[in-house]
């Protein structure tokens, strides 16, 4: 017979870690009250207003305007990074999951790199500015003809 207090500890083990990670964020957060500086007003001075990083004030704004092509590159960092993490948990138990599993993932991989080819054919992964064409000009009755070479579309 397993004694009381190891079956109890068995039946409320996380209730347990919660308790305990709720006491020692207290205790700290205590202490951090306690013992830290105490400065108000005029006493704090000019520099205790400011925020302070790695040991340098910052300079500066830091609201910076970032082009919209590095958010999109990294959401698609973030949606293909989380594929990953399926595909690595998938790979942990191929041999138990059997051919289902395997030909879900197949569909999966294959719908990933139809997606990552849309993106790449409509241009979304292109990074850096846009090359424009110049309009060529030619003189009225020239000899020369122009040839229009069909310009490729961005959705």
């Amino acid at each position: 017979m397993v004694a009381p207090v190891s079956q109890f500890l068995a039946d409320h083990a996380l209730a347990i870690y919660v308790a305990f990670t709720v006491i020692f964020l207290c205790i700290v957060v205590a202490l951090s009250a306690a013992l830290g500086p105490r400065r108000v007003g005029a006493a704090r001075g000019r520099s205790m207003s400011l925020p302070y990083e790695s040991g340098i004030l910052s300079t500066g704004s830091a609201r910076i305007r970032l082009p919209v092509q590095y958010y999109l590159l990294a959401v698609f960092f973030v949606i293909f990074d989380v594929e990953g993490v399926f595909i690595y948990s998938w790979a942990s138990v191929v041999v138990e999951a059997g051919w289902a599993a395997f030909i879900s993932v197949v569909t999966f991989v294959v719908f990933l790199t139809l997606a990552l080819v849309y993106l790449w054919r409509s241009g979304a992964l292109e990074w850096g500015p846009k090359h424009r064409r110049m309009p060529v000009k030619v003189p009225p009755n020239s000899p020369v003809e122009l040839v229009k070479i069909p310009e490729r579309e961005v959705v």
